[in-house]
């Protein structure tokens, strides 16, 4: 599964929205066009990415910014992984998979 539609999944898990309320696509806004996507929710699909992928996001590095897009928060998901060294070379395979809650 691709990071894109990986972190779509926990979007839709954390936010409990159905598919057609997000479509996924890497353009589609989050920040300020979800009324599902408050600050609790934030927390709520922060913690949903750190138990999925097995990393720490620190408060310092997670900004408005980050939530503006799908696109924009796969980018961030996928730097973080980057910097704690749990990316692939191809991106598929990921060290710390598989344990969290939303598995």
């Amino acid at each position: 599964m691709s990071e894109l539609a990986t972190v779509t999944r926990l979007l839709r898990e954390a936010l409990h929205l159905d598919p057609d309320a997000l479509p996924g696509g890497p353009a589609t806004p989050l920040l300020g066009h979800l009324p599902e996507l408050d600050s609790m929710a934030v927390v709520e699909l922060l913690g949903a990415v750190e138990a999925h992928y097995g990393i720490v996001i620190e408060d310092a590095d997670v900004s408005a910014e980050v939530f503006a897009t799908v696109g924009s928060l796969t980018h961030f998901v996928e730097r973080q992984l980057s910097t704690q060294g749990l990316a692939s070379p191809a991106g598929d395979s990921l060290a710390g998979r598989g344990t969290g809650a939303l598995d």
